[in-house]
């Protein structure tokens, strides 16, 4: 009877620690960007503004229209795509979500916000791909139990 008692206990204290593990890793809440840089005009400051105010109280069709067109008026901007993404996103417009997200991406290549993004994990990152060696269609040969041939 003892042995049962310490196993229940044993298990039950690996369930909270998984628990405990895993609320940890929660994903920080998406936040559109400032748009930066010399060439960004006022007006698409303005409308990124007025884009975040109504994505943080959930209009986000609202936000989409603003975020639109910040996104005109700075069309080289990754912070303006990212916005609009998140929009998007927010809608359930995932396709073109994540052409904007990439856009974002290859626009500002050093920005971290964007690349560490949680909104781009589930596109994956390619150079990842490239340093684990990983081939995306499976070109290499069907071996049996992971044995050389």
């Amino acid at each position: 009877m003892d042995g049962g008692i310490k196993r229940f206990l044993l298990v039950s204290l690996v369930v909270l620690v998984a628990e405990a593990d895993g609320c940890s890793l929660k994903r920080k809440p998406l936040v559109p960007l400032a748009l930066s840089g010399a060439t960004v005009s006022r007006d698409a400051i303005a409308w990124t503004e007025e884009g975040t105010k109504a994505y943080q109280a959930q209009q986000f069709e609202e936000a989409k229209r603003y975020f639109a067109q910040a996104m005109a008026a700075a069309p080289d901007s990754g912070q303006a795509h990212y916005n609009y993404a998140l929009a998007l996103n927010a809608l359930g417009e995932a396709a073109v979500a994540r052409h904007h997200f990439l856009e974002a991406a290859n626009l500002a290549p050093g920005d971290k916000v964007i690349w560490d993004s949680p909104a781009l994990a589930p596109y994956g990152d390619p150079e990842v791909r490239k340093q684990r060696g990983e081939r995306p269609y499976g070109t290499g040969r069907p071996t049996f139990g992971g044995m050389s041939r």
